[in-house]
């Protein structure tokens, strides 16, 4: 019985009765094997480049293990150096194959390849090597190299050529139907892979949404509408959702609705539903008609959410775009918008804004020695102390990675800036605890004082980095000032 998924299955008469070359070409059609199925499951490419590599290795050292033997027992002979040949034609002929993996779409390089090689091995082993393993056989069995080459000949001859033949076409025709057979099965899984995430997608979601026939009876629904009409969907299949939900349908207005996604395809507004405790509430509601080839309507999709829900969503994912995800502090957007205000403020008072550039000194070796994680806790212990100093009027970003922001307001002048920033300084350079492991980190600030420093926003935020650059390289755990 084959295998769906080899497309060169190992046979008996593939065997040279060499043990040792039997083993090493059953690994070889392993390979091959392989091979075709990255192929064919559109593998990773460094993935897919490393089989190759493999099997184009292994072959080097079967091509090296069949040259000692042919030399041993035919060494200096017409065949063994015809033989030696051929495996250096082979190499050629695969190396020009891999040049070709930039010019050639994906599919026709895998089919040239994986023919190729078929075709090679098999021609390989039943022609040549078969022979010369014959030959080493009856040298072994006391026969002279006469009497071996004579006798590997006349078995080679005959039956045996026909069955070389046969076995060629036959191993041709197997590779390119396989490979076909198995693109087939691997599209149909992606297609039946989608279609699960798909159905997980719609039960998953919070927006309530059914699927009714072309006549308005359902068919199905995800569970978020069944908690809507506190019904379950066995109970619904082949209702009208016109009855289902009446607040939705059984108005005149919904009667148009549903006229203008049947005449344009689509209808999507504002309209009155009932939440799951029944309670009126402003509803989201989306119908949509899905036609066949022949553009006759055979379903409808509804959609419908909760407007203060979607209200409450817009406001998280606000929150969630203009703050960093891990330690929940001002991102680079908000802090955009902090700096201007802070500007503003600074030309109201008359007093001083400092920007300053924190750049942690020694997290990459945390990282690199204790892992991300660790990496992370430090830098949500930076930010929980970096807010703890800070005032109420101040704000301190994260950029990414272990840089900083903080904007610095309402002070007198360098000398106030610097009280707060020599706090921050020794706050941050105490010892941080993680999994049981004490790790020291650092900070090396750079400042500009505005308005002293009469720049843009961008500006104000490269000079601070210049100095923060400059504080590091004078010895870190600092701050200067530019100037």
């Amino acid at each position: 019985m084959i295998s769906n998924n080899v497309i060169f299955p190992w046979n008996a008469n593939f065997e040279t009765g060499v043990p040792v070359l039997d083993e090493q070409h059953k690994k070889l059609v392993d390979l091959l094997n392989q091979l075709a199925e990255h192929f064919t499951y559109e593998t990773d490419v460094l993935e897919l480049h490393r089989v190759f590599d493999d099997l184009t290795s292994y072959t080097l050292y079967h091509f090296k293990t069949e040259e000692e033997i042919w030399a041993q027992y035919l060494p200096a002979d017409e065949m063994t150096s015809v033989h030696t040949k051929v495996h250096q034609d082979f190499l050629d002929a695969v190396l020009k194959l891999k040049g070709q993996q930039d010019i050639l779409p994906a599919e026709q390089l895998a089919d040239k390849i994986v023919s190729f090689l078929t075709h090679w091995l098999a021609f390989h082993i039943l022609e040549s090597d078969k022979h010369m393993a014959k030959i080493v056989l009856g040298l072994q069995r006391g026969m002279t190299l006469q009497q071996a080459k004579e006798s590997a000949l006349a078995e080679m001859s005959g039956a045996m050529g026909v069955l070389v033949d046969t076995f060629l076409s036959m191993y041709d025709n197997l590779a390119s139907r396989t490979m076909q057979l198995m693109r087939e099965i691997s599209e149909r899984q992606r297609v039946e892979a989608h279609l699960k995430l798909s159905k997980k997608v719609i039960d998953s979601t919070l927006e309530a949404i059914f699927i009714t026939d072309a006549e308005g009876l359902i068919i199905d629904a995800n569970p978020a509408f069944c908690l809507e009409v506190q019904r379950e969907q066995e109970t619904m299949i082949g209702m009208s959702v016109r009855h289902i939900r009446p607040e939705f349908f059984g108005q005149e207005k919904m009667e148009e609705v549903w006229k203008a996604a049947t005449e344009s395809g689509h209808w999507a507004g504002e309209i009155l539903g009932r939440d799951a405790q029944g309670n009126m509430e402003a509803v989201w509601l989306s119908l949509t008609a899905i036609k066949n080839d022949q553009g006759v309507i055979t379903h409808y999709v509804g959609l419908s959410s909760s407007i203060s829900l979607l209200i409450q969503r817009q406001h998280r994912l606000e929150d969630v775009a203009q703050h960093d995800v891990l330690t929940g502090l001002p991102n680079r957007r908000l802090l955009r918008d902090r700096l201007s205000q802070a500007i503003v403020h600074s030309n109201r008072s008359g007093r001083f804004l400092a920007v300053c550039y924190l750049d942690l000194d020694g997290f990459k070796q945390v990282n690199d020695t204790l892992g991300h994680h660790a990496g992370d806790e430090v830098l949500c212990t930076v930010s929980v102390r970096l807010n703890k100093l800070l005032r109420g009027e101040d704000t301190v970003a994260r950029l990414g990675g272990d840089e900083f922001v903080l904007l610095l307001g309402d002070l007198d002048g360098e000398e106030d800036a610097g009280l707060l920033l020599n706090r921050l300084l020794q706050d941050i350079a105490q010892p941080i605890l993680v999994n049981g492991t004490l790790v020291n980190v650092t900070a090396s600030i750079g400042v500009t004082l505005y308005p002293r420093d009469q720049s843009t926003d961008e500006q104000l935020l490269r000079h601070a980095d210049e100095a923060m650059y400059v504080a590091k390289n004078n010895g870190k755990s600092r701050y200067h000032f530019f100037n």
